[in-house]
């Protein structure tokens, strides 16, 4: 199966030597759940988009630093091309930018978080128990790491997981569009990285408080064999 990374912002370089930028992240998630799975990189952060969606049969948007709100050519052309893989009945997995990108392109709202910052180790509890979320679990702990969330749903949107300070934790569109706020991709070692280097941002009481939920174990990989099993249930 062929699928896009829609690349929505890169690692730091002080960070690459822990787990590559997402191009080496996603892949590295999927091995193990889809190895027939070949991925195609789109830098779109840097203007360079799929001519077309028929490019790919799966999309994956990560996340950034960067808002789905912001007046920024790549993130309005963005959207516009959510809207083409929505149309095209593609399937489109977002994660935590691209969880918020899909709300927003189709007719959602994203804000800032009343709450502030969710950072570490997050329990979902699942809303719905559909055919693809194979094996079944009543809640997931993943990574998190994100200040925006979905305040407002777009049409024909069905909540999947929440969690006590993220409402919308997981949501889809129709049959083909998933988002998830978490991070799957992220590694414990890299989460605590990035914490440590927002510091300032997030506040040092929640960067103390993500640090030692990282004692909790995280299901990312259910969270890919879902997204898989999605993707595969679901294309065209």
């Amino acid at each position: 199966m062929k699928v896009g990374l829609l690349e929505c912002d890169h690692v730091r370089e002080e960070l690459l030597h822990i787990d590559g930028d997402y191009r080496q992240m996603f892949p590295s998630l999927f091995t193990s759940v889809a190895m027939d799975w070949h991925f195609t990189f789109y830098d779109v952060c840097n203007g360079h988009f799929p001519s077309s969606a028929d490019e790919c049969e799966v999309y994956i948007c990560t996340g950034s630093r960067f808002s789905v709100y912001d007046n920024e050519d790549w993130i309005i052309r963005l959207k516009q091309f959510v809207k083409e893989i929505y149309q095209s009945g593609k399937v489109y997995l977002g994660v935590c930018f691209g969880h918020q990108m899909l709300a927003e392109a189709l007719g959602g709202k994203v804000e800032k978080s009343p709450k502030g910052w969710c950072v570490g180790v997050h329990t979902f509890d699942m809303m719905e128990n559909e055919d693809w979320m194979n094996p079944s679990m009543p809640s997931l702990n993943l990574l998190m790491m994100c200040q925006d969330q979905i305040i407002k749903l777009p049409p024909n949107s069905t909540v999947l997981a929440t969690e006590p300070d993220c409402p919308v934790a997981m949501f889809r569109i129709g049959t083909n569009m998933l988002g998830v706020q978490a991070h799957p991709e992220f590694s414990k070692t890299y989460d605590k990285a990035l914490m440590e280097l927002r510091v300032e941002r997030i506040g040092q009481q929640k960067v103390d408080e993500g640090i030692a939920s990282l004692e909790l174990p995280v299901y990312e990989n259910i969270m890919a064999e879902w997204m898989k099993n999605f993707a595969q249930l679901m294309k065209k």
